[in-house]
């Protein structure tokens, strides 16, 4: 993989030409010792972690570790936030931002769903970029302690992205151990004479790796532009840079929130490149990427394939539909072939979280009607595979409650988290080490390890979508689901449907 090799072409993005160029192999041959020799003083050598714990939690202001610096390598976080679709899109942006900036993506795990939220970039109330890095800090901690960590890229296939050298990543745990020096496996530590100051270390590196301080020279720039003042953009010649964007507040929203933000549209390569105060940082951290068109404009990100060179425009391309992982695509497959055997209609059907619950009868109008429609059409009866927060103990008196006792009219399928399909695609899916992992995640042999008997990944979600992606009949989505539109992105590029 690619991860921490910097002869990765690098000027991915721009038309300037590097002054130098120096010989691959020696320079490739040289980084990967220095990192598997600092990896190995780390892991190999725990004891003198442990004694090294005290000296780093002593220290008021974070400093970049010495490590981090010799590495030549410039990485790039964000804080990822709410449900795994916003997530999800939040993670194609992060790919084109490093991209961009060739800086080394670092890859989250998924959040648990709405652990993290942004607030409202419509209503100008969200939380400051450094508060919500800190927030996804201390939940990767509790995911870590809870057994719970799986990262996105376990979930999402970006083998294609990584084996063309559009993007390096690295895992958010390994970034961690190279970076800050110890190890996140740390964080299950029961021993109470070290308990104390692991938690403080950990602590330490979360408010360096969060910009609480502030940025550092040539060891962190915190990026504290957010949707409120900011529109990312990217074009080769800077245009448009410092220009207002379309969406600003309105004057009874500054008078009655008593605010006075500017938008304006930023070049993410001008001011966040090479030559800028932060071109020169090892690490780049952003708050959350989270974007959507709003008002004919989008709230944080605008970044678009037109007027931008090959390799961009192959990077787009790539992360217009970053598919399951093949574990998860089976188990879908394998459901519509071995238990619904026929043609089917699927219907997402959002109901309980948040603007949706209040708007159930709307959300199963659209249903009712396409059903009416299929039932005309025939043969009975219509298959149907619903796809719902609601639990299957409160259909009754619901319209789901109705096609499933209309038996000679409706088939209903469903899955739930306890199937055997399920848990046997987690089993397969956590043998398959699809992390993008530059440490293994088992390093029993060589050093004590700490978080045990991880815990089975909840993949429902994700197989559900496959199985949606396969409908043949339609599909029926919740009207403002991000759900729904990633099974819309599903079934338009065919990442299912082709082999169903």
């Amino acid at each position: 993989m690619n991860t921490l090799n910097p002869d990765t072409p690098t000027r991915m993005l721009s038309k300037r030409k590097p002054l130098y160029r120096f010989p691959l192999i020696p320079v490739s041959v040289i980084v990967i010792c220095l990192s598997f020799l600092i990896l190995y003083h780390y892991y190999v050598k725990p004891n003198s972690q442990f004694s090294r714990l005290a000296n780093i939690s002593t220290s008021h202001t974070p400093q970049c570790s010495s490590q981090a610096l010799t590495l030549g390598e410039k990485f790039m976080w964000y804080a990822p936030h709410s449900g795994f679709s916003n997530q999800l899109s939040e993670f194609k942006n992060a790919v084109l931002m490093a991209g961009i900036l060739n800086r080394t993506l670092v890859v989250p795990p998924i959040l648990d769903h709405h652990a993290v939220a942004l607030g409202s970039c419509p209503k100008f109330r969200v939380l400051d970029p450094k508060d919500i890095r800190i927030s996804v800090w201390d939940h990767v901690i509790e995911l870590v302690q809870s057994r719970r960590y799986i990262s996105i890229a376990e979930i999402i296939d970006i083998s294609s992205l990584v084996s063309s050298s559009l993007v390096r990543v690295i895992d958010f745990r390994d970034f961690v151990s190279i970076w800050c020096g110890i190890s996140l496996d740390l964080a299950c530590i029961t021993d109470t004479k070290l308990h104390s100051s692991v938690s403080k270390s950990l602590k330490q590196c979360g408010s360096l790796l969060a910009g609480l301080h502030g940025s550092i020279e040539k060891c962190i720039y915190a990026v504290n532009e957010d949707c409120r003042t900011t529109v990312w953009t990217y074009h080769e010649d800077g245009h448009g840079d410092g220009m207002l964007d379309s969406f600003q507040p309105d004057e009874q929203l500054k008078h009655k929130k008593k605010i006075s933000y500017v938008r304006r549209r930023k070049d993410v390569f001008k001011t966040l490149g090479p030559g800028s105060e932060a071109g020169s940082a090892s690490l780049l951290a952003f708050g959350t990427l989270f974007s959507a068109t709003y008002k004919g404009s989008e709230l944080y990100v605008d970044i678009h394939e037109s007027h931008q060179n090959q390799r961009f425009l192959s990077l787009g391309e790539k992360i217009k539909l970053l598919s399951f992982v093949p574990e998860i695509l089976i188990a879908g497959k394998e459901f519509v072939k071995q238990t619904i055997r026929a043609p089917f209609l699927c219907a997402q059907l959002r109901l309980l979280d948040g603007q949706f619950k209040n708007h159930q009868k709307a959300t199963f109008q659209g249903l009712r009607q396409k059903l009416e429609s299929l039932r005309k059409e025939g043969p009975l009866p219509v298959h149907i595979f619903i796809m719902t927060d609601l639990p299957g103990d409160n259909w009754t008196d619901t319209y789901l409650g109705d096609l499933v006792s209309e038996k000679h009219k409706y088939k209903v399928y469903f899955l739930n988290e306890n199937d055997k399909l399920i848990k046997r695609a987690a089993i397969k899916l956590m043998t398959a080490g699809h992390g993008q992992r530059f440490l293994s995640n088992s390093y029993s042999t060589i050093g004590k390890k700490y978080c045990s008997s991880q815990r089975l990944p909840d993949l429902l979600l994700y197989v559900e979508q496959t199985v949606c992606s396969c409908a043949s009949l339609g599909f029926v989505g919740t009207p403002g689901s991000t759900i729904a539109e990633n099974i819309e992105l599903m079934r338009r590029f065919g990442s299912s449907s082709q082999k169903c």
